[in-house]
């Protein structure tokens, strides 16, 4: 049973005074591969100095004292631990432990390719006269890669070149030369594809295969196969790489460092073999556990090494989330990945340009209008377009700033991406600058098909009508296209073919009481109203409204969302608005209409909302207005959701109206939020959905 008491022993930021860079922990003072033998003290006290007074310096040291509340809070929360709480998440550690060796799978084999100083190995093929000296790929400002030579001198990756500089004062500097490590990239690729078509691409230097097959087919050893790649890899470009072969995707990267360079680890797949490999393995060797993390197992619960995961578990309970907890606890079983992870759609596209810390606003433009270049010409590769565009900035004080825009229109092209980029920039300026970003997110659906079905959107859920029988049959399709013409001609010149769309989603329907069965579902339809477009000055607020919907449920996956647009300029009928939207008003002809928003809505300072607060500058304009829409629709709701009565689609859009109004009777309705509070998007239309 653990203690309830924690020792501590002395943290990083105890260290003596006179010796301060003791404490000085970066990404600089890491080691990496090719520097067991470099005098870190040595090299802390040169990155320490160097770096002392520097706005890096008051950002790591913020960072640090960030670190080490997060650390003594954790400690405090250990500390309140009873015997009993103790004693619980003991039993809840050893059944997760069970369930978890439970899954353990021996039966693939994976390796880790990674090659060798990649960047700096290429360098050196093209110009051999760099051979054997110590040389860093990149400039005095950043490193992206420094070969063994350099190594031995401290000298890594992601180091300042001043910095690499002070350690070794031969140090040759070389330009980064992205095109030529893809192409070598290229080549490496190829030949991995011979042993795995589906092998996973970690970047441009490493990948993951799965030899499994080729290890049975061949009856070869998984160390011969090792061997073979990289035997052919060096043949193919010249270049040498490591290699870890293990059980997991997890073990197979650890191995693959250990005997670096141009070397290979071979783990067996033995249960005994794995939980002795990674008792006594380090903490800070395993992917996902990061300095923070590492700070944090180490001065708040003592866990320096695999097994102590393992020894600690019921603290981890205790004080982890449940998928963190099981995260440390699989580690310290030595449990990782074994299968080839299902295909997912891209989410986003971006890049981003680090430079010298400046305020000129004609330099940071320029630098604007490279990265929207870039990212349109991507975008173009991959057929993609977004309308979600965020912009990353960090400061010269090392502050990271990001500001989003979400457009009305999917973009792509260079100039709109630089367009609403510059909104987004020019809110920011004047301010000192290092860095620029750019992302593009919100993709629209690519020829091929939808877009991730495991990713949720608006749609899944904000459908303007009864969710709960919601939808239609197929058959009624041309049923329903016949009766396009039942729009009002009074509204012929007020809609556009955005403006109203018919949704077909199953994924919304569920029984009501048990008594609305999967047999009634086909006889629903919903429509979905655009308030986007409609002349608000010829169309009352009350007559855009449309039915709220009922919770959603469980339905067949077998069914596919169909969504079909109604084109407004097809023959109307009398039908007016508020039957189409399926919301009746029930109010007398001299009933007095709502109070106009635009009355109430005003940009306080010109930039501030003055219903909610949120602020827009001047120059977005279209978001403005999309933010007014947001608004009117909010208050079509209320007055929707305050109506006395609800009615349903007529029966001649095939809506069984009976039984849903009889069932509906028996729900009590909820209350709606406070006067002025302020409720979410995705809460609003829920909430919506839950008031009938």
């Amino acid at each position: 049973m653990e203690e309830t008491a924690t020792k501590t022993e002395p943290s990083s930021s105890e260290a003596p005074i006179s010796k301060p860079w003791q404490s000085y922990h970066t990404v600089y003072t890491n080691a990496k591969a090719g520097m067991d033998g470099v005098d870190k003290e040595k090299v802390q006290k040169v990155v320490y100095e160097m770096s002392k007074g520097s706005k890096y310096f008051e950002n790591e040291e913020r960072k640090k004292a960030l670190m080490c509340q997060k650390i003594e809070n954790m400690r405090e929360r250990r500390k309140k631990l009873s015997t009993a709480d103790i004693s619980y998440y003991q039993k809840v550690a050893e059944r997760r432990i069970t369930e978890l060796e439970a899954q353990r799978d021996l039966s693939r084999i994976w390796l880790h390719v990674d090659m060798d100083a990649f960047y700096a190995a290429v360098e050196t093929l093209s110009n051999p006269s760099l051979k054997g000296k110590p040389m860093a790929v990149g400039s005095l400002s950043m490193l992206s890669t420094a070969n063994y030579e350099a190594r031995k001198y401290g000298v890594r990756a992601a180091m300042p070149g001043f910095i690499a500089r002070k350690l070794c004062p031969e140090l040759i500097f070389v330009p980064v030369d992205f095109e030529k490590y893809t192409y070598y990239s290229t080549l490496t690729r190829k030949v991995f594809q011979r042993y795995d078509p589906n092998f996973i691409s970690a970047s441009l230097d490493e990948a993951y295969l799965d030899i499994t097959e080729v290890c049975r087919e061949r009856d070869l050893k998984s160390d011969d196969v090792a061997e073979e790649i990289r035997r052919r890899v060096f043949e193919e470009t010249g270049l040498t790489c490591s290699a870890g072969v293990g059980p997991n995707r997890l073990l197979a990267k650890v191995c693959s460092d250990i005997n670096k360079p141009n070397g290979q680890f071979i783990l067996p797949n033995d249960r005994m073999a794995v939980i002795t490999f990674i008792s006594s393995l380090p903490i800070q060797k395993i992917g996902g556990i990061g300095k923070v993390t590492e700070h944090i197992l180490r001065n708040a619960f003592e866990i320096n090494t695999c097994k102590d995961l393992l020894e600690k578990g019921s603290l981890l309970c205790a004080l982890f989330s449940p998928s963190s907890a099981d995260f440390f606890l699989s580690v310290g079983l030595g449990l990782g990945s074994t299968d080839a992870p299902q295909a997912r759609l891209r989410k986003s596209m971006s890049n981003e340009r680090t430079f010298s810390a400046t305020n000129d606003e004609t330099f940071l433009y320029k630098k604007l209008a490279e990265l929207a270049e870039t990212l349109a010409t991507d975008l173009e590769k991959e057929g993609l377009c977004g309308r979600n565009l965020t912009l990353k900035l960090k400061t010269a004080h090392f502050e990271v700033r990001t500001r989003a825009v979400t457009l009305q229109k999917y973009i792509c092209s260079s100039e709109d991406i630089l367009m609403h980029g510059k909104k987004l920039l020019k809110a920011e300026l004047p301010a000192s600058l290092r860095l620029i970003g750019l992302r593009i997110s919100q993709f629209s659906e690519d020829k091929a098909g939808p877009s991730d079905p495991k990713q949720k959107s608006i749609t899944n859920f904000v459908i303007v009508g009864d969710t709960s029988g919601a939808i239609m049959r197929n058959s009624d399709y041309s049923r329903l296209m016949e009766k396009e013409n039942s729009f009002s001609n009074d509204f012929r010149e007020d809609f556009s073919a955005s403006d109203l769309s018919i949704t077909y989603d199953p994924s919304s329907i569920c029984a009501h009481n048990d008594a609305f069965n999967s047999d009634q579902f086909s006889d629903f339809c919903c429509i979905d109203v655009n308030i986007n477009n409609i002349d608000r000055k010829n169309v009352p607020l009350n007559s855009i409204q449309a039915e709220s919907a009922r919770p959603g449920g469980h339905i067949s996956e077998a069914h596919e969302p169909v969504s079909l647009q109604l084109e407004s300029r097809v023959g109307r009928s009398n039908t007016n608005l508020d039957e189409l939207t399926g919301c009746t008003n029930n109010r007398n002809d001299d009933a007095v209409p709502s109070v106009s928003l635009q009355a109430q809505f005003q940009w306080v300072d010109e930039y501030k909302c003055s219903i909610c607060g949120i602020e827009l500058p001047l120059e977005f304009v279209d978001e403005r207005q999309e933010h007014f829409d947001f608004h009117l629709a909010e208050r079509l709701q209320e007055e929707c959701s305050s109506s006395s009565s609800m009615s349903h689609f007529s029966e001649k859009r095939y809506i069984q109206k009976d039984q849903i109004v009889s069932q509906s009777r028996n729900k009590k309705r909820k209350s709606l939020p406070e006067k002025g509070k302020y409720v979410s998007i995705d809460q609003f239309f829920t909430k919506r959905n839950q008031n009938t």
